[in-house]
């Protein structure tokens, strides 16, 4: 069996950091959506530098870590549903990149990654609502988070795409000489 130190010891670290954030998530209040983005983002640095499968793996070790060791559970599936969303723009990403001569394939990734968040997020604001809200919810209120949850995912990917390409890049020049 052939095991690559380096791949091994940066997962580690990162699958580390990660499960940190998840952990301060619950810690530090005033920043628990900044910290599982964070968390969630490296998820999709694993997948870019190793492949789908092994980054599935990371994702799924920092759940199991982030649900043993998180103070506050419920923040975990908020993580569990910004790695799933990453995992899932990834695939697609990667499927559409075996297809070249697609028309449109922009516009198929932007359709791609709307259809993938509220998969989730509409079955959770709908079914779920106590879960992340208290008292009485009216149609109107859900309406505005429903919009609101379109404006946190434009936020949510254009942040995740700066920090793929931007920071991620200068970090991994340095990391990986």
């Amino acid at each position: 069996m052939h095991v690559n130190a380096k791949k091994t010891a940066i997962s580690g670290l990162l699958m580390a950091l990660s499960v940190v954030l998840i952990v301060l998530s619950g810690i530090l209040d005033f920043s628990t959506l900044f910290f599982l983005a964070a968390a969630a983002f490296f998820v999709g640095i694993i997948i870019k530098e190793y492949g789908i499968g092994y980054g599935t793996a990371f994702f799924a070790g920092c759940t199991v870590l982030g649900f043993l060791l998180a103070p506050q559970k419920l923040y975990c599936i908020t993580y569990v549903m910004m790695g799933v969303y990453v995992l899932g723009i990834e695939m697609l990403w990667q499927y559409l990149g075996k297809h070249p001569n697609w028309n449109h394939r922009k516009l198929i990734f932007s359709i791609g990654k709307f259809v993938i968040f509220n998969l989730m997020y509409i079955p959770a604001l709908l079914l779920f609502p106590k879960l992340l809200f208290a008292g009485e919810i009216s149609g109107k209120l859900i309406l505005v988070f429903l919009l609101g949850g379109q404006a946190a995912l434009f936020l949510y990917d254009k942040a995740y795409e700066y920090f793929l390409v931007q920071m991620w890049g200068q970090i991994r020049d340095k990391l990986f000489k």
